[in-house]
């Protein structure tokens, strides 16, 4: 009956029969639910894994069953620990398949069918841009990190985003977190708020990306210089495949108009963010680029963590991290 919480039939056996009888001894307890000896140690092992089961100083059997109601808490933290870790480990691969898409599409020369396009230097993209989004119906989905924009960006896409609100196309748009902090940029994304745009903000985002109707999405040629060049893909797969990125990462933003809600640790979400790229072994300046922030407001993070941490090392924040719980245990 509670397979689904990682305990099999042979340790829900002995578990029950711990409770029932905590007294007796292995052999005593294989008696009292019809299994073997050998069984019943199986199943112990399997509850003190789980850590259903603690040392007791009562002879017998040498261990006692903790209470009905703290082993499910018990076995919902595991396995809300381990949907966590999931989690994690699907956007991670998200964020290294749009990447790759990226990456591999900058080396491959101009197609002869419709798969995909090449653009080179700013004037290129502006162009192109400007010809996806006048054929756009129904939405713009834009990954925009980078942290605060320039005046001059800003003003240039009020325009051409007045224009693809005015008829009727959906606008939905993250950025970071850190444009919170910048007024310019919190005053244009309030501007687009205003006309019907959407925007939610996130502490990481793992690409720039723009996809027009979930059919053509433009991603930079080199994600460390956007201006160099980019690509349109126009596969069907590839582009469900970013849209599905899109989707997951909008789900978690969140809303410009609300705070960013901290987690279950009372850690808001750049602090998590940071602990997570401490535990790759990121270095201050890409933390700061990442987050885009300066990267002392990076170290000052940086180290605050390590502090509450009580860690000498990013290697040992990030395995105090795990021990913590702060983090998934999870490769």
């Amino acid at each position: 009956m509670l397979d689904a919480l990682g305990l099999d039939t042979v340790a829900e056996a002995v578990y029950r029969g711990m409770l029932t009888g905590p007294r007796g001894g292995v052999k005593a307890l294989a008696t009292l639910i019809g299994l073997t000896v050998d069984q019943v140690r199986c199943g112990l092992d399997r509850l003190s894994e789980l850590a259903l089961i603690q040392p007791s100083a009562v002879e017998g059997i040498g261990f006692r069953a903790i209470g009905p109601e703290a082993a499910m808490e018990v076995l919902l933290a595991r396995q809300q620990a381990e949907l966590a870790a999931q989690q994690l480990r699907v956007e991670v691969s998200r964020a290294a398949a749009a990447r790759l898409i990226a990456e591999c599409s900058s080396l491959r020369p101009r197609p002869l069918d419709t798969e995909s396009e090449q653009l080179i230097g700013p004037e290129a993209i502006r162009e192109r841009l400007a010809e996806l989004a006048e054929s756009t119906r129904h939405e713009v989905a834009t990954f925009a990190p980078g942290g605060a924009h320039s005046a001059e960006d800003l003003a240039a896409s009020r325009k051409p985003n007045a224009a693809l609100l005015g008829r009727g196309v959906r606008m939905r748009t993250i950025y970071l977190d850190s444009v919170r902090n910048d007024q310019p940029t919190l005053e244009h994304v309030t501007w687009l708020n205003s006309l019907g745009g959407q925007v939610r903000t996130t502490a990481d985002l793992p690409i720039r990306m723009i996809v027009f109707d979930c059919a053509r999405a433009v991603l930079p040629i080199d994600t460390d210089n956007a201006r160099a060049g980019c690509v349109v893909l126009h596969g069907a797969g590839t582009a469900a495949a970013l849209c599905a990125l899109f989707e997951s990462v909008w789900h978690t933003a969140t809303p410009l108009g609300a705070p960013p809600k901290c987690d279950a640790k009372g850690m808001p979400p750049q602090e998590r963010a940071v602990l997570k790229m401490l535990a790759q072994g990121c270095t201050d300046e890409v933390i700061a680029k990442r987050l885009g922030v300066s990267a002392r407001t990076a170290r000052r993070i940086s180290a605050t963590l390590m502090e509450r941490l009580d860690a000498r090392s990013r290697f040992e924040a990030g395995v105090r991290a795990v021990q913590d719980g702060w983090l998934p245990a999870s490769r």
